[in-house]
């Protein structure tokens, strides 16, 4: 287990020893991070790479050299439990979110959560409050991992839609589309079980556009009409025998939200040729922009305040030291990646851990997705609108 966390890095930094739960494709990505972040940026503290956890001890063993952590284990509970591990990182599937982050926050620990943070409102509901009473009674800083507000160029567009460019929102148009179900003999995942997953493509990958819808405009979505679909009901399991698919592979909402405003949003899993496409566009009274995963270092912008005769979307290039995060990495017109954004995640949390303060999306904000993405659960299951509470029904009402 790893050494206790009150050593002083040159300098007076301090250090927090991190642990890691689960060593999938999200694994990957925070180890990345963790192993960049005080090397691109002054954090203090410094994270140290204490301790992979994973369900099976040689894999984990493996992923921990292959990925810098100082030692491996196959007991999360006992890691959590640990007085020496600050900070716990959950990269398991969607399911274990809320026993994992539960355990953590009680002990004391800050916690990063992949998303979507629970795989019901209830769970989130529990999550936000514990995370509420971490925070008054030990400083516990509680970060949900939507990273993709971390990406420079969409933090400057939400900087641009705070100072009044776009002036009044009206519209928001998003979606993200993947392939990789395109096929129907792809075989059976954790994610096609609605018991380990919640939802399909509308929790997975969806609950990331209607964070960025919510998190960009300032407004909640208040009301929803969806559609899944799933199109291909059975796959073949790890031994080759037919299984049921049990989430959707594709969905469509539109939307309200508190403004007035309305949003559509399309997410599939199933979308040919889309590898990871998301696109999210906000239109205004006086301003419109465009967000393009595939172009992840530019902003579409235009100015509608500008004289008619000089109107038009122009093109901002995300990479100068005053745009968001960009100061620490290269010079002017050196672009960055996808990777990038877990980097800055990781640096957010860290110099909120340092400044006792807290950090966006917070498990509160997790639970505002998981309302949304229920509420469009219920209206593609009744055919009807939804509206989407602000706080979670009381358990004795019906919903």
């Amino acid at each position: 287990m790893p050494d206790q966390s009150d050593e002083r890095e040159r300098g007076g930094r301090r250090t927090v020893n991190v642990a890691l739960v689960g060593h999938g494709f999200m694994g990957a990505a925070h180890s990345q991070a963790w192993r960049t972040v005080a090397h691109a940026f002054d954090v203090d503290p410094v994270p140290r790479m204490a301790v992979l956890c994973g369900r099976d001890r040689g894999n984990a063993a493996a992923a921990a050299a292959r990925w810098g952590w100082a030692a491996s284990a196959d007991d999360w509970r006992a890691v959590v439990a640990d007085p020496a591990v600050d900070v716990v990182d959950i990269c398991t599937p969607s399911r274990s979110h809320a026993e994992i982050a539960a355990a953590a926050l009680a002990a004391g620990k800050h916690v990063l959560c992949e998303k979507p943070l629970a795989n019901t409102v209830a769970e989130a509901a529990r999550l936000a409050g514990a995370a509420r009473i971490a925070a008054a009674r030990s400083g516990a800083v509680a970060l949900l991992g939507f990273n993709y507000r971390r990406v420079p160029a969409v933090a400057l567009a939400r900087g641009l839609v705070e100072h009044g460019r776009l002036g009044r929102v009206r519209h928001v148009r998003a979606r993200y589309l993947q392939d990789w179900l395109a096929d129907p003999h792809t075989p059976l995942t954790w994610r096609l079980d609605a018991a380990e997953a919640g939802s399909g493509a509308l929790g997975d990958i969806g609950s990331h556009i209607i964070d960025l819808a919510q998190y960009l405009t300032g407004h909640r979505i208040t009301d929803v009409f969806g559609c899944t679909h799933t199109f291909t009901t059975e796959r073949p399991g790890a031994d080759g025998t037919p299984g049921p698919v049990t989430v959707d592979d594709a969905a469509v909402l539109t939307a309200r939200m508190a403004n007035g405003a309305l949003a559509t949003f399309e997410v599939s899993r199933a979308a040919t040729g889309r590898k990871n496409s998301l696109r999210i566009e906000i239109d205004g009274t006086d301003g419109a922009l465009a967000f393009d995963l595939e172009r992840l270092n530019e902003l579409e912008f235009l100015d509608a305040t500008a004289p008619r005769g000089e109107q038009g979307f122009r093109t901002l290039l995300a990479t100068e030291p005053d745009h968001p995060y960009l100061a620490a990495w290269w010079p002017p017109g050196h672009v960055l990646g996808w990777e990038h954004t877990f980097t800055h995640q990781a640096r957010d949390l860290l110099t909120a851990i340092g400044q006792g303060t807290g950090a966006a999306p917070d498990f509160t904000d997790g639970l505002g997705v998981q309302l949304v993405l229920d509420a469009a659960l219920r209206s593609a299951a009744s055919g009807t609108w939804q509206h989407v509470p602000d706080t979670p029904p009381d358990p004795g009402s019906p919903t």
